[in-house]
């Protein structure tokens, strides 16, 4: 009896063990399958947020591409309205003076004489020489331009067609984006040839010149002297809209 009962006692601590065995792996079992699940779920959220941190590159890039180009078109445009306003003028400037121009051959323009002043020099020479620099500014050939017409006010200073042309060496000056010189070029009309048509203009210029330099202060200034001398000018106007937004 007392061996049947040593006998069921080792039995039973077997099976106990092996029970334990059992619990053992599944445990680990269990465990295991949880650090999966953890970590496919870490793998799953960090591709996530690597695909949404694309999306938010592409959409970034692609309003960088939709900015650039409204910028190139805002660009084209505002060379379009540059050219348009330059042809304008010089196609302007031709009119008046073929308009004033005295049927004796005279070149006189814009006023810059009074119409009893003796013309000077050979007026026609100095029309073709005139025009051919404005036709270089017309076909944007601004550095030949500029050449022109500083030529033309150093060959024809007292030349009815000289303040037009010193305008037009301000305003090639300024088409090759030399503010500096275009600033000298029309200084030189408002004060050597303050009492000609073009004068108003050359103040306008130069307070364009001036702004784009930075000088507030100085483009200021000669917007309200443009006001001042020449109140009745079409520039005039135009200066006093630019001091109401300073």
């Amino acid at each position: 009896m007392r061996r049947l009962r040593l006998a069921l006692l080792i039995a039973a601590l077997g099976a106990s063990q092996a029970q334990a065995g059992v619990f053992d792996d599944e445990e680990a079992r269990r465990q295991i399958a949880d650090q999966k699940i953890k970590t496919e779920a870490r793998f799953d959220q960090q591709a996530k947020a690597q695909l949404d941190l694309a999306s938010q590159i592409q959409r970034q890039a692609d309003e960088l591409s939709r900015l650039r180009g409204q910028i190139e078109t805002l660009n084209f445009e505002l060379e379009t309205a540059k050219k348009r306003q330059q042809d304008f003028y010089v196609d302007l400037d031709t009119r008046l003076r073929k308009f004033e121009m005295p049927a004796a051959g005279s070149a006189a323009v814009d006023g810059a004489t009074p119409p009893n002043a003796a013309p000077t020099g050979d007026p026609a020479k100095e029309g073709q020489e005139y025009e051919a620099a404005l036709n270089q500014f017309k076909a944007g050939k601004y550095k030949e331009a500029a050449t022109g017409f500083a030529a033309f006010v150093q060959k024809y200073p007292d030349s009815t067609l000289a303040p037009n042309a010193q305008y037009w060496l301000g305003n090639a000056w300024y088409a090759q984006r030399n503010c500096s010189k275009a600033i000298e070029a029309q200084s030189v009309v408002t004060t050597k040839y303050a009492a000609s048509a073009k004068a108003p203009d050359a103040w306008l210029a130069i307070a364009t010149c001036q702004q784009e330099l930075g000088n507030t202060t100085g483009a200021k200034r000669s917007l309200e002297s443009l006001v001042a001398k020449y109140p009745t000018a079409p520039a005039a106007e135009t200066a006093q809209q630019r001091l109401k937004k300073k």
